[in-house]
């Protein structure tokens, strides 16, 4: 890359102005990705392992079997990526609000979009997850009805810190109970936040699953010195 920073793509959206940006790394040299909606940073390919996390920590609560698994937000790519690396993955939903993240990766704008697009198990959906979550029919559009093994969100900030003032329902027990009722008996729910563990949610989480923990993920910050955190929900509902 010869330039120092690109603004790679940039559209209005119902949420908002949506921009994908690509700088250079001033000590690596390695190229950043980064989403803005508006002024507000929503992820950057430098922070990436919260995301990862959310996958991994997931599925690591699931038997050896043929896994189903829907994915709220795609974003750069990276959760959606690590589900598809466990082999037990036969299906992998992804649920997005907007169609221009979608384009990015069906474009090859940003780096993981090929591997995505191309792998037989993964589809990517164009709709509101939070919406789909309170529809009976689910969270597929093809299959009205299906349940899935696995549902990994990342979406807003955290419960308390929302992108849409509607997403906040998610987060309190009737909407949890909406979510898992599009889980088979046994399968995990997954939440990322960006803020430390919160009890209200978690009290909100146990009084609908059967079982539920936060867990914090460091991570190194090179931007800030030092290690952040994020906090990676994990809620399993009754099995048969």
């Amino acid at each position: 890359m010869g330039l120092r920073f690109e603004e790679i793509d940039w559209q209005p959206t119902p949420m908002g102005e949506i921009s994908l940006r690509r700088r250079r790394h001033p000590v690596s040299g390695d190229e950043v990705y980064e989403v803005k909606l508006g002024d507000e940073f929503l992820m950057s390919s430098l922070f990436t392992t919260g995301e990862i996390a959310l996958a991994e920590l997931a599925l690591a609560r699931l038997p050896d079997a043929d896994l189903d698994v829907a994915v709220g937000g795609l974003g750069l790519g990276y959760t959606a990526q690590a589900a598809l690396d466990d082999p037990r993955v036969r299906s992998l939903t992804v649920i997005d609000a907007l169609a221009e993240v979608i384009d990015w990766h069906q474009r090859g704008l940003v780096p993981l979009g090929a591997r995505l697009t191309s792998d037989a198990r993964c589809r990517l959906v164009h709709g509101d997850f939070f919406a789909l979550v309170a529809d009976p029919s689910g969270l597929d559009p093809q299959q009205p009805g299906r349940r899935f093994h696995a549902v990994l969100l990342d979406v807003d900030h955290s419960p308390r810190h929302v992108l849409h003032p509607r997403h906040a329902a998610l987060y309190q027990p009737a909407g949890l109970r909406a979510l898992a009722d599009h889980l088979h008996p046994g399968g995990v729910f997954a939440l990322w936040s960006n803020d430390p563990p919160d009890e209200q949610f978690a009290s909100a989480l146990s009084e609908v699953f059967a079982q539920a923990a936060a867990h914090v993920v460091d991570f190194d910050n090179p931007l800030q010195g030092g290690t952040s955190a994020n906090t990676v929900y994990v809620a399993v509902t009754e099995p048969n």
